[in-house]
């Protein structure tokens, strides 16, 4: 996020790290693969490629993406590289999620109090048999 200057400015805890994992799972082959790997553990490039309809070269560039992200990791074992989930940045993006779904909650509730306190003071302003105004 950048300042009206152009320059950097600071984001609440969690969120620098949040944008790398959201724009990963933007893409729905980064999201099946998630999903490939989740069910089986580990598996390489040539592997996914072969339940995908894309090429292995486009899944060695989506699983760099993931890898950015903090979302998969890859191991060499021999020649081949295996990929495996890590659950760690998903799981600080939903809590970061989850932190701002609280914070609007409480927003919106200051809201809806703010409102019905002025609605039960327009009230006590028009006086007793008055009629609502429309």
């Amino acid at each position: 996020m950048t300042d009206e200057g152009g320059g950097a400015t600071e984001r609440p805890g969690g969120a620098e790290a949040a944008d790398s994992v959201l724009v990963a799972l933007a893409d729905p082959t980064r999201r099946l693969l998630l999903e490939l790997l989740a069910a089986q553990g580990e598996a390489t490039a040539t592997t996914l490629a072969g339940r995908l309809p894309v090429s292995r070269q486009a899944v060695v560039k989506h699983l760099a993406v993931l890898d950015a992200a903090g979302l998969v990791s890859g191991s060499r074992v021999g020649r081949e590289v295996r990929f495996t989930v890590r659950p760690a940045a998903l799981d600080a993006t939903a809590r970061w999620m989850a932190a701002l779904a609280t914070d609007w909650d409480r927003r919106l509730a200051d809201i809806k109090h703010a409102a019905e306190a002025a609605e039960r003071e327009a009230r006590q302003d028009r006086g007793p048999g008055a009629r609502p105004a429309t």
